[in-house]
């Protein structure tokens, strides 16, 4: 091998590394630019699991839904009064609920879920009875 063919492949083998240095840089700026990316989102989860915290209830579990809530005094008004019929209107009014049309009907709802599980019965139409 002559001097000329030796720089000729020294020559060659920079152009390669050079190339492959190139490369990776790109891959480089790509990477850091994703990682930038990345801490950004971790930080803004993280305010935003600290805002959260600090606006959450503090104690144990949170209250109970409401029509949770509802359906448990629905219940507990036939539990006390299990021979007696009620209408959604009247059943409001022994509660204390608001007895405007629209909470009624939700009402009337309610006892009609609670008639299919089982639980009333209809001993006339719009009447309502635990079931014995």
């Amino acid at each position: 091998m002559n001097v000329t063919e030796l720089l000729a492949n020294l020559q060659a083998q920079h152009d390669e590394t050079a190339a492959r240095a190139g490369e990776l840089r790109d891959q480089i700026q790509r990477l850091t630019a994703a990682l930038a990316e990345t801490e950004a989102r971790l930080a803004d989860l993280a305010t935003t699991a600290k805002v959260i915290a600090e606006l959450a209830p503090a104690g144990g579990d949170p209250d109970p839904p409401e029509t949770n809530t509802a359906y448990q005094a629905i219940v507990n008004a036939f539990n006390q009064h299990p021979d007696q019929a009620f209408r959604a209107r009247e059943l409001h009014e022994l509660l204390g609920m608001p007895t405007d049309e629209a909470s009624v009907n939700i009402t009337r709802s309610r006892l009609g879920r609670l008639t299919r599980q089982g639980f009333l019965i209809q001993p006339g139409r719009g009447c309502y009875q635990k079931r014995t």
